[in-house]
This record gives structure tokens, C-alpha cells and sequence, in this order.
């Protein structure tokens, strides 16, 4: 034991990288050791110190000192898992493949199953409160409970697209994206969604809100669309290929830390960064070898990306 912790010392010295930018702080990425080759689909911290991600073949892992060293947690599935959230440090969900929806009430460290009337694969989550979230997915798929998963009822999409991501910024105000340039906005809670005129052959990947008005839309080639009024109209601003560029990037995630700093993680270990409320965006090159799809800030100076092959990479953010 000893000599597998030096060894994993020994390479997160090796793989610590600074980066610094004129105008922002500067930045320190470090690779993590998590003893696993599972692709890492779903990542989330609750505090600077805890934190989970989840992935192919049922993988859940747990950290409880910010990622100095990770722990398997037996899932008892071996769906394919694809997101993970925590309300609190002792309740949590993740979800994934064939309709898993897996809860836990002692920060992880055992999940047993709730069942969804469903077999499509499952992707994103929102929860606003221990009682009430929605979770989307194939098929057009959305399901919303009152009861902390108890019982799952699934919701009017109006679309057959795959959903890959959705938020709510409050009980009734909740915003899905997906394939084929889908954005459904409710304002009922979900009783009703409403399909928005297609944004192009695009898939969305992520959407985020910073706050209640203002929200963010990734997904392929590059694809990058902001909102300024809560969903209701779209602005295209797709980074385009910088001079070394021979392909425009997948951007798989995007978070606001406040509403000037704004990052994007995505294909081939691309980071992006924004400190000017997404006027402009600075690229920071790959910090991994391999995709990162998923991003977690528990506060402002920390985060963490997790992609294919086990990665695991920490941001530190200096002021």
C-alpha cells in the first residue's frame, strides 16, 4: 500500500502542470490516480474534500480527500452510469443505462434501486429540493418526482430526440437539450414542455444557467449558444478553429463559477475558460490525453474533470 500511494505521488507530481494567463489567474491542472480504465461519464463535488464519479460497467467512485485517493464503491449494477448528484453529503443519485435510477442515503457507500418504467438510456438529473427532481434521456424521455424518487412519473416531452442534459433554476422554470438542436423550456414545473424552433443539426451536451436569465448550450463542433432571457431565444456564439486548429472541438460541459468565469471541458482534454461573462473565450489547450465530459466546481478556486480511461484531473484556480 505504501509503495502504490508513492507511486501515485510520484505521477501526480509528474503530471501537475501550470498554466498562466495574462489576464486571468493562473491555473494548475493535476492528474489523479484512480485505478481504473472505466470511462468517467458523471462527476460531481459536493465540498473541496468529497466528491464522486461514476461511469462504465456500474463504477462508482468516492473520494473524501479531494482526490488524493479514490475508492470503488459497490453499485450493484453494471448498467452504464452517466451522472451523479448529491442534494447533501449523505443523499445522492446517479443514473444511466436501462432506466437505472440508484439512490443513497449515506453518501455513497450504498445505493439500492428506484424504479422508472422505462429501459431507455437515462443522462442528466436536476433536483431542486429532497423531494423534487427530473432526470431526461432517450426517446424524448423526461421523469419527475415529488418524493425523492419514491415513485417517477414521466413527463410530455413532444420530441423523440435523445436529452442529454436538463436544469431547473427553480420549482416550476426548467430548461432540456439535446440531439438534433433540441431546447424544451417549461414554466408549469414540467406539466407542459415546449419544444423551441430547432438550433441546426447540432447535438447539445450540457446546458447550464449562472443564474435565472442567463444560460449556456454545448455540444459538437464546436457549438456554444447563450440565453439572456431564460431560454426563450438562443444566440449562436460556436467558437470557431483557432490557427492550429484541424478540427472544431466537441464541448462536452460547461459551469459558471460566478457570472464573469465561465469554463467548458470537452473532446480530445480541451479547456476552455471565459472571465468576461462569454464575450470572448481563451482556450487553454488539453490538460488530459483523452475526452473530459464531465466538470465540478464546489467553489470558485477548486474543480475537477473526469473523462475516458479512469481520468481524473484537478483544477486549482489561484487569485
Amino acid at each position: 500500500m505504501m509503495l502504490l500511494q508513492r507511486v501515485s505521488l510520484v505521477l501526480a507530481i509528474l503530471f501537475s502542470v501550470s498554466i498562466v494567463s495574462a489576464s486571468d489567474a493562473p491555473l494548475m491542472v493535476t492528474l489523479q490516480s484512480t485505478h481504473t480504465e472505466s470511462t468517467l461519464l458523471g462527476l460531481y463535488f459536493r465540498t473541496p474534500q468529497l466528491g464522486w464519479s461514476v461511469g462504465s460497467a456500474g463504477t462508482i467512485l468516492k473520494t473524501t480527500d479531494g482526490g488524493k485517493r479514490w475508492k470503488k464503491v459497490t453499485s450493484g449494477t453494471s448498467a452504464l452510469l452517466t451522472n451523479v448528484f448529491f442534494l447533501d453529503e449523505k443523499k445522492g443519485w446517479v443514473v444511466g443505462g436501462n432506466g437505472t435510477i440508484r439512490v443513497s442515503r449515506d453518501g455513497g457507500e450504498s445505493w439500492t434501486p428506484q424504479i422508472a418504467d422505462t429501459q431507455v438510456p437515462l443522462y442528466g438529473m436536476s433536483f431542486v429540493s429532497a423531494g423534487e427532481g427530473w432526470v431526461v434521456g432517450g426517446n424524448g424521455t423526461i421523469l419527475h418526482t415529488t418524493d425523492g424518487g419514491a415513485q417517477w412519473s414521466e413527463q410530455t416531452s413532444k420530441t423523440n430526440s435523445a436529452l442529454y442534459s436538463v436544469q431547473f433554476t427553480s420549482e416550476k422554470h426548467g430548461v432540456a437539450v439535446g440531439a438534433v438542436g433540441t431546447v424544451l423550456v417549461t414554466q408549469d414545473g414540467g406539466s407542459t414542455w415546449l419544444p423551441l424552433e430547432s438550433l441546426g443539426a447540432v447535438t447539445f451536451f450540457d446546458v447550464h444557467f449562472s443564474d435565472a436569465a442567463t444560460g449556456w448550450a454545448v455540444g459538437n463542433a464546436g457549438a456554444l449558444f447563450q440565453t439572456t432571457d431564460a431560454g426563450q431565444h438562443w444566440i449562436d456564439r460556436t467558437l470557431p478553429c483557432s490557427r492550429t486548429c484541424t478540427k472544431l472541438t466537441d464541448l462536452l460541459h460547461i459551469r459558471f463559477t460566478d457570472a464573469q468565469t465561465g469554463w467548458i471541458v470537452g473532446e480530445r482534454g480541451m479547456l476552455y475558460r471565459t472571465s468576461d461573462s462569454g464575450y470572448t473565450w481563451q482556450e487553454h489547450g488539453s490538460i488530459a490525453k483523452v475526452s473530459l465530459f464531465n466538470l465540478s466546481f464546489p467553489d470558485p478556486s477548486h474543480a475537477w474533470a473526469s473523462g475516458d480511461k479512469g481520468t481524473i484531473v484537478q483544477l486549482k484556480i489561484g487569485k
